[in-house]
């Protein structure tokens, strides 16, 4: 996925060529719902996205600025990813996906305590949850 492409000057457009494939939403995903993560962490997802697509995703989001790689407590050679103020605006949209999923294709997991907490109060889970990361960044 190269990064400096634009196909159009669409915000649409403009926006899946940074996210628009099928593994860039859920490293957003895990790392809005986990806070921040080492790239082993996103090798053990379910969804068992290989390496190389993993480094290609992470680099390409990096250098998007919507996450931030730090480096690891005592560890030089790992790094933890977490969600950049940019990426952390990304939330409400990955909600919406994740909302129009479950109402729209029935394979879907709905009993997810993540989907139940934002089914209840949309508003007040969004305000929780980029409250937390962006608090995360100040401190």
């Amino acid at each position: 996925m190269k990064t400096n492409e634009k196909r159009s000057d669409c915000p649409i457009s403009s926006s899946l060529d940074i996210f628009g494939d099928k593994w860039s939403l859920l490293i957003v995903r895990d790392l809005m719902l986990h806070k921040t993560r080492t790239y082993g962490d996103f090798t053990k997802a379910k969804e068992k996205i290989a390496t190389n697509i993993l480094a290609n995703r992470l680099q390409v989001l990096e250098e998007q600025g919507i996450i931030i790689k730090l480096p690891y407590p005592d560890n030089k050679v790992k790094g933890l990813y977490k969600l950049s103020k940019k990426g952390v605006d990304l939330i409400p949209a990955v909600i919406e996906i994740a909302l129009w999923g479950s109402s729209h294709l029935s394979d879907t997991d709905e009993s997810s305590p993540f989907i139940e907490e934002v089914k209840k109060n949309k508003v007040k889970f969004l305000k929780k949850i980029m409250d937390k990361l962006m608090a995360d960044d100040v401190a």
